[in-house]
């Protein structure tokens, strides 16, 4: 099966500029490729997770990734999928994130001796003449065929889209011809958000290379009924086990829906496509319990590690299991201090442990029968709880978390 097929028969590839000449690229050529990486916040998340296994995929296959980290776009703000302008960061705060995204972006890809590289766009952006820039790439744009886009489209029909952002994908074509011109870069990969931003960069190097190049962007990473993955009550699911911990990431694979369980395997590890289609035939019972455990652990491997993927499969075995308390289970130490008379409001205990982000939210998680306490539902949202040796919570019906006194 060759590179190409298998992208497809994975479900990965979403669309293409040119179909054949693509193909033709991935399955007989060493083809250069890049995908952009706007330093919006300290650390990657699942949506770019995505990225980087298409990234990692292709390096097997023999293919040089450059991963470009936005650091001049990201001043600027991509209006896709917003209807707001995004937040304006400092430099600092945006060299910041970049520099935490080549440090996660090094455990998937390997950029030794030259087989990827990382670059920042603000390297050829930042010191540029803006009058020769609206002379050289400015006059190769309509503005009509711009307004036809549909990340502008939908901020024009809503609150508005600033000029500043309107300059977005601009900056990003001439990302792919600066690529093109001086690493070789044939080829620009990314979500299927990006399509209109990736078209005007093979339009740009048309226009002025008079050759070609290609865009093909794959599947975001949604649930059956289209909504994005990768949200939970906390925010967004971060591959930074200090934004978002082992044990909450693992366990958002493992409750996935049992619509999306098989697309996810396939979409995010590297279990072979055939050993899945398998799985596939016999989505039931213990077997779907066993297809979510697998994707799981292979996800949470590739992120945080083999032996933290091990601990919150074990902690996962032990709850679900009936095991009761493990070593390894989530667990938030009180201090003294928190304590009146030995005890803590519900309410509290909920935010304290992280489990709400607000007493309101902990108030309609208790109303709502969410929440026991060592295996007693709690009602009452005013009920003081007694830590003694240690309590087990229960949110729903597959988040456990442990309190302890120290």
């Amino acid at each position: 099966m060759t590179l190409f097929e298998e992208l497809k028969r994975r479900g990965l590839i979403a669309q293409m500029t040119h179909e054949k000449e693509i193909e033709e690229l991935l399955n007989n050529e060493k083809v250069s490729f890049y995908i952009g990486f706007d330093a919006t916040a300290d650390s990657l998340h699942v949506g770019h997770f995505l990225q980087l296994v298409v990234m990692k995929r292709m390096q097997m296959a023999g293919h040089k990734p450059i991963a470009l980290l936005g650091t001049a776009t990201t001043m600027i703000g991509d209006p896709t999928g917003k209807t707001d302008m995004r937040k304006m960061l400092t430099v600092d705060e945006i060299n910041h994130n970049a520099e935490c995204f080549k440090r996660q972006m090094e455990r998937f890809v390997d950029f030794s001796d030259g087989k990827a590289e990382i670059l920042r766009n603000g390297d050829w952006f930042l010191d540029m003449n803006y009058i020769k820039f609206l002379r050289d790439i400015g006059s190769k744009f309509s503005v009509n065929q711009m307004l036809t886009a549909e990340c502008f489209k939908s901020r024009l029909e809503g609150k508005g889209l600033s000029f500043l952002e309107f300059n977005y994908m601009l900056m990003q074509s001439y990302d792919f011809l600066h690529l093109y011109k001086n690493h070789g870069v044939k080829l620009e990969l990314g979500g299927n958000d990006q399509w209109s931003n990736m078209l005007g960069g093979v339009d740009l190097i048309r226009r002025v290379e008079e050759k070609p190049a290609y865009a093909m962007t794959f599947t975001l990473l949604t649930t059956k009924e289209g909504k994005k993955m990768g949200k939970t009550e906390k925010g967004a699911l971060w591959l930074d086990k200090e934004k978002c911990s082992v044990n909450d990431f693992f366990q958002y694979w493992r409750n996935v829906s049992d619509d999306d369980v098989i697309n996810c395997l396939k979409l995010l590890t590297f279990i072979p496509i055939e050993e899945i289609e398998e799985m596939e035939k016999t989505m039931t019972g213990a077997d779907l319990n066993k297809a979510k455990e697998i994707l799981a652990f292979e996800v949470t491997k590739m992120v945080h590690g083999e032996e933290e993927a091990k601990k919150s499969l074990d902690v996962a075995k032990n709850l679900f299991g009936g095991k009761g308390i493990d070593e390894n289970m989530p667990t938030t130490e009180l201090s003294f201090n928190d304590l009146t008379d030995g005890t803590i409001g519900i309410l509290a205990l909920l935010v304290k442990t992280k489990l709400a982000p607000s007493m309101s939210e902990a108030r309609r998680l208790v109303t709502q029968n969410g929440i026991a306490i060592d295996d007693v539902k709690i009602t009452d949202p005013k009920a003081q709880i007694s830590i003694g040796d240690g309590i087990i919570i229960k949110k729903g019906r597959k988040v456990y978390h442990r309190a302890v006194v120290k």
